[in-house]
């Protein structure tokens, strides 16, 4: 089992690493759609989209499976727990992304930019996006916190 630790520690590491550096991008860049005209909002929010696709899905559930491994497969209670709690912080970001994120995506990737709702001004969804697109890169985040807490009780 120890063996096994060794290898998916890395692992969990690297893909909360990347998961959590991705939604951090996003945050850090999603108050530039604030800025956009209607017009230019909805084209680029859906060429980010895309490029985030399917990295983000990748990392994040690559992570959550190393961890819920971990809290099985190491003996030291304290790398359990904080892979256990890395877990349950990536589950509520994946969570998070699946219940208000990706439907707002799909909901713009449907729309012509051209054509927008009469009544997109009431619709528009950019403060929505940006508010939860800053509770899931907080949860990655603080799972990567977890990962690397974790990883230093192991040296």
């Amino acid at each position: 089992m120890a063996e096994l630790v060794r290898i998916l520690m890395p692992v969990a590491l690297f893909a909360g690493g990347l998961a959590a550096g991705g939604l951090a991008i996003s945050v850090l860049a999603a108050p530039l759609f604030t800025t956009l005209p209607t017009g230019m909002y909805v084209p680029v929010h859906k060429g980010l989209v895309t490029r985030f696709d399917p990295f983000m899905p990748i990392s994040l559930l690559s992570c959550l499976l190393c961890d819920l491994v971990l809290v099985i497969a190491t003996e030291d209670t304290r790398v359990r727990l904080l892979s256990a709690l890395a877990a349950l912080l990536l589950a509520s970001a994946i969570t998070v992304s699946l219940t208000k994120n990706v439907p707002i995506n799909r909901w713009l990737a449907t729309l012509d930019p051209q054509q927008l709702p009469t009544d997109f001004e009431r619709l528009d969804p950019r403060e929505r996006w940006i508010r939860w697109n800053r509770v899931r890169g907080a949860l990655a985040v603080t799972a990567l916190v977890a990962n690397v807490s974790a990883a230093a009780v192991l040296i």
